[in-house]
């Protein structure tokens, strides 16, 4: 196969993997082809941190393969896996991050940095709505929380 196939068999598999996202399950394929270049995979070990709380965030990342652990010190707050996502809020605001994350088994991660993301959602509005969204749900869903727990 010629590297040219490869390089579009692996972008079309990078938007299959976009597509199954909630985040971008409403993006079309044809956006998600340009933020699909984007995603840099990195192999991570288990036990691995891959930032810790406090850390300044510039980046978000997807889990293809494995799972990462969300916690404060030793409290564990969510056991993350396959097509689930982390650190998205990097993506929009460069702040400290509000928790550390660390592998809980052998993973393949992809890495997508705030540049870039910034440059895409310019010129593809449609990006940033499917972001907003998803935020929103998230927002939505600790205010119930919240509440319940009154």
């Amino acid at each position: 196969m010629s590297s040219t196939g490869l390089e579009r068999l692996l972008l079309i598999e990078k938007v299959l993997i976009l597509k199954s996202l909630s985040i971008f399950r409403d993006t079309p394929e044809n956006i998600l082809a340009e933020l699909a270049p984007l995603m840099h995979e990195i192999e991570y070990e288990k036990g691995i941190l891959i930032f810790g709380e406090g850390h300044i965030g510039d980046c978000m990342y997807i889990i293809h393969q494995g799972s990462v652990r969300i916690h404060k010190g030793q409290i564990t707050l969510a056991v993350l896996k396959e097509k689930e996502v982390f650190g998205e809020l990097s993506l929009l605001d460069a702040e400290t991050r509000s928790a550390s994350a660390t592998t809980a088994e052998n993973s393949i991660l992809f890495r997508i940095d705030q540049e870039p993301f910034y440059e895409l959602i310019e010129s593809r509005p449609e990006v940033a709505r499917g972001f907003i969204k998803m935020l929103c749900k998230r927002l939505r869903a600790q205010n119930e929380k919240a509440v319940a727990e009154k």
